[in-house]
């Protein structure tokens, strides 16, 4: 095959989307994010993600950290994470998510994603997306779930519904970081003041609006919301208590069981994720790019 051969763009034909039963999910079969995308097809994968909030593109084996970003990028701007002590070496667009040790020291974030959250929700600009590609999975661990807030905003009562309209919630990472080093320790390095100085709590709605789709949903989580702002203390912790509880049951989960070489998109402006995690002695190796967002929008009130 010549050169130019090799840097024809893919056509609609070269890939085929399929709907994941249940709430959420979509995979897609037979596409190589290693050669150009047209942006047709760039713009079908987007719709795509909008609407079935998660995309799970298969055997992407070759997938190059490089080609990873350049895919990444089309979705919009990188933000390079806090932890730069993970940074894939060269690459800072891209976090190792890992629980390998190597010289006593571990080579990603071991611990990453051990709670409901929405990736970057800390951030003025929270993220629009992740896309976590798989390069050493165990067999039978290390499964993520991803929980729909759009479907869990939908299935709340018509009452609750405008009682969350005009409410907004803090979002910290620092709190959120001390947390889990309570439970990990070193797996989790603590944040110098610069770090921190960089990540403030923010403010953002409880209900926002999806630029792309219209379609409302809770932008809350256990990971990163600490309080409701316009309520007293203790109704905000019931109140977001309820709400946690309420947006992880099972009708409003996709349970991703991961296959070597997945490259997974999810859309963090109307859902939240968990990862399961895997036994200490079971390598698992991810590297994740993460799309900035654009200001949540809130449910417009009279």
């Amino acid at each position: 095959m010549t050169a130019a051969a090799r840097t024809v763009p893919q056509t609609d034909a070269t890939f085929e989307i399929r709907e994941i039963p249940g709430v959420l999910g979509a995979e897609i079969i037979g596409l190589d994010l290693g050669r150009p995308l047209s942006e047709a097809d760039f713009l079908r994968i987007r719709r795509t993600l909008a609407e079935h909030q998660v995309v799970v593109v298969r055997d992407q084996a070759a997938l190059t950290p490089d080609q990873h970003i350049a895919f990444s990028r089309r979705f919009g701007p990188l933000d390079i994470h806090i932890q730069h002590h993970f940074h894939l070496p060269g690459h800072p667009e891209i976090l190792v998510v890992s629980n390998v040790i190597e010289d006593g020291r571990p080579i990603g974030l071991a611990d990453a994603g051990r709670y409901w959250h929405s990736d970057l929700s800390y951030m003025a600009l929270p993220s629009l997306g992740s896309l976590l590609h798989a390069r050493e999975i165990p067999a039978d661990a290390g499964d993520t779930l991803f929980a729909s807030l759009a479907a869990a905003y939908e299935a709340l009562p018509i009452e609750t519904q405008r009682r969350l309209h005009g409410l907004t919630a803090v979002h910290s990472y620092a709190a959120r970081n001390r947390a889990q080093q309570a439970v990990t320790g070193d797996l989790r390095p603590g944040l110098t003041a610069e770090q921190e100085a960089k990540v403030p709590p923010v403010i953002h709605p409880v209900v926002r609006v999806h630029p792309e789709t219209g379609r409302p949903s809770l932008f809350i989580s256990e990971g990163f919301t600490t309080r409701i702002v316009e309520l007293p203390e203790k109704e905000s912790r019931t109140l977001l208590a309820e709400l946690f509880a309420h947006s992880v049951q099972d009708r409003f989960i996709y349970r991703h069981r991961w296959r070597p070489d997945d490259l997974v998109i999810w859309d963090n402006r109307q859902g939240i994720h968990l990862a399961t995690g895997v036994p200490p002695d079971v390598r698992r190796t991810l590297y994740r790019t993460t799309v900035r967002g654009d200001t949540p929008r809130g449910v417009a009130t009279s």
